[in-house]
């Protein structure tokens, strides 16, 4: 913050304003008189006596100690006009991060290191960004993402992260499954659209989510180009929104598209759960990130909040692929 580093205090102010730095007194002093003390995470109760106006913390989601500086550092934050903080961090979900964030006052602003690719090193781009490319780290790390998991909810994070895959095996058999909407008002729940494949040793491939709020032509049109972007064997859609004419809306965008209509009988968690365990036994992957459906899947614990659109579509395709023992396709 103050010597190291290309952007560090010392390296970025002007000569004009180039601050004094002691560091036997973890103090820098501007011409103005304006003073700028270094304290540490490792010790939060340094923070307890000595009182300031502006606040800048860095990497507070690392500290070995984050909650208790933090407290320490609201209590000294009683002087000037508007006392201020300014936490600058990598977005790791834990519990302080989470709780500042949530506070109305906090002024969340994220950037993707992408958007400084232009002033990084080409090796650094090929053997730290281009790896994380895709994973559950890259997301948090280069694109700013907290991302957590919801006690109570199916499938975490790691889980998914553990079976995401860069390189497809041949598939046997690909759907792709349709959780139609009822209705297609702004405030309307999406139509689910997800495609799924399995190979020959039984494991099953996320490929796509193409869920989307629409007219139900919107959202079938939608589906059949996703049947033709991964050459699928056939569209599977739930029945209980529409019945019938969820089948006649698909064809009359494309009559040659196979279309098999499910019921749901049981309720979402039955049907969910033998999916999560899939993923749990590492016979489930996704080839690539689906950030809208992955964070659907982390955060929806059943019996609770809207209707998981995605995971319902997500849900019929790996039964209908025979994958849970209770479906047919492919055999």
């Amino acid at each position: 913050m103050i010597e190291l580093g290309e952007s560090s205090i010392l390296r970025v102010a002007p000569p004009a304003w180039m601050p004094v730095y002691e560091p036997s007194k973890r103090r820098l002093t501007w011409a103005n008189g304006t003073t700028a003390t270094v304290f540490s995470g490792d010790e939060p109760d340094q923070l307890r006596g000595p009182q300031h106006d502006k606040v800048w913390i860095d990497e507070l989601a690392k500290f070995k100690y984050p909650t208790e500086t933090w407290e320490g550092v609201k209590f000294g934050l009683r002087i000037g006009a508007q006392p201020q903080v300014l936490i600058t961090t990598t977005p790791r979900p834990i519990k302080v991060i989470r709780d500042i964030i949530s506070r109305p006052s906090t002024v969340d602003i994220r950037r993707s290191s992408r958007e400084n690719f232009a002033n990084l090193s080409p090796v650094y781009m090929t053997e730290v960004i281009e790896p994380l490319d895709g994973t559950r780290l890259g997301r948090q790390e280069i694109d700013g993402e907290i991302l957590e998991d919801t006690p109570g909810a199916l499938w975490t994070l790691a889980q998914i992260d553990a079976g995401r895959v860069a390189i497809m095996p041949e598939l046997t058999y690909v759907v792709v499954s349709v959780d139609p909407a009822a209705t297609s008002a702004d405030t309307s729940d999406e139509a689910g659209i997800v495609v799924a494949g399995k190979d020959a040793g039984r494991h099953g491939y996320t490929l796509g989510d193409y869920t989307r709020r629409g007219t139900p032509m919107q959202w079938a049109t939608e589906a059949v180009s996703a049947f033709h972007r991964h050459k699928a064997n056939m569209i599977v859609a739930e029945a209980n929104n529409g019945g019938e004419m969820v089948s006649t809306i698909i064809r009359s965008v494309d009559p040659s598209v196979p279309v098999k209509l499910v019921w749901a009988a049981e309720g979402k968690r039955t049907r969910a759960e033998p999916v999560s365990m899939l993923y749990e036994q590492g016979k489930a992957h996704h080839a690539g990130t689906f950030a809208a459906l992955e964070d659907e899947m982390t955060s929806w614990v059943p019996l609770e909040g809207r209707s998981p659109n995605r995971i319902d579509a997500l849900v019929w395709a790996y039964h209908e692929l025979g994958l849970t023992g209770s479906g047919k396709a492919g055999f």
